[in-house]
C-alpha cells in the first residue's frame, strides 16, 4: 500500500462520504419538491379532465424512468456544454440526480394517492371542496401515511445512485476510491471499505422502512 495506511484509506473515504451524503440530500429534497408538483398537476389533471396537465407528466415520468441515470448524467454534463453552458460535476450530477429521483417520486406518491377510497373523494365533493381542497384536505393526509414507507425505501435508491456521479468526475464515495487504489495498488481492501460505508449509509435507511411497512400492515 506505498505509505498509506488503513486509518489514511478510511479516513480519505470519510471525507468524500461527506460529499455523497450531501448529494443524496440534495437530490431527495430537490426530487421530492419537483415530484410534489408534478403529482399536483397530474392528480388535477385526471380528475378535471385535462390531458394537458396529465400527458406531459407522463412523458417526463416514463422519459427518466425508461432511460439509465448514466445517460441522463452524461446529457446534462456533455450535452449543455454543445450550447455554451459550463456545467461543472456537481451540478451535473445534482440537476440529473433530481430529475431521476422526482420521477420516481411522483409514481410512488400517485400510487399512494390513487390507494385512497373513491369514497372520500365523494365525501369531500358533498362538503362543497374544490377539487384543490379535497387533495389538501381530505386525500393527501391520508396519502401521506401510506407514503412514508415507500418514500423511505426509495431514499436508499438515491443514496446508491450518486455513485455514478463519480463517471464525469464528481469526487464522491466511489471516485475516492478508485482514486485511492490507483495511489495504494490495494483494490480489495479499499473498495471492501467503499462497500461498508455505503451498508452503513444505505442499511438504516432499509431497516426503517420496512419497519414502517410492518407498522401499516398491523394499522390495516
Amino acid at each position: 500500500m506505498n505509505d498509506f495506511s488503513t486509518w489514511d484509506i478510511a479516513s480519505n473515504l470519510l471525507l468524500a462520504a461527506r460529499w455523497t451524503i450531501a448529494l443524496s440530500l440534495i437530490a431527495f429534497v430537490g426530487g421530492g419538491l419537483v415530484g410534489l408538483g408534478l403529482l399536483a398537476m397530474r392528480v388535477l389533471g385526471t380528475m378535471t379532465g385535462r390531458p394537458a396537465l396529465t400527458v406531459p407528466v407522463k412523458l417526463y415520468v416514463d422519459f427518466f424512468q425508461g432511460t439509465p441515470l448514466l445517460m441522463q448524467m452524461f446529457l446534462i454534463f456533455f450535452g449543455l456544454g454543445l450550447f455554451g453552458v459550463s456545467v461543472s460535476p456537481l451540478a451535473a450530477a445534482a440537476v440529473s440526480l433530481t430529475l431521476f429521483s422526482s420521477a420516481f417520486l411522483t409514481e410512488i406518491w400517485r400510487g399512494c394517492v390513487e390507494a385512497i377510497p373513491r369514497g372520500q373523494w365523494l365525501a369531500g365533493a358533498s362538503m362543497g371542496l374544490t377539487t384543490f381542497q379535497q387533495l389538501r384536505y381530505v386525500i393527501w393526509p391520508q396519502a401521506l401515511k401510506i407514503a412514508i414507507a415507500p418514500t423511505v425505501g426509495f431514499s436508499v435508491q438515491v443514496v446508491k445512485g450518486t455513485s455514478v456521479a463519480s463517471i464525469i468526475g464528481f469526487v464522491e464515495t466511489t471516485k475516492a476510491g478508485t482514486m485511492i487504489v490507483n495511489a495504494t495498488f490495494a483494490p480489495f481492501t479499499v473498495y471492501a471499505m467503499v462497500a461498508a460505508l455505503y451498508f452503513c449509509l444505505c442499511f438504516p435507511l432499509s431497516w426503517w422502512a420496512k419497519r414502517l411497512e410492518r407498522g401499516m400492515a398491523v394499522a390495516h
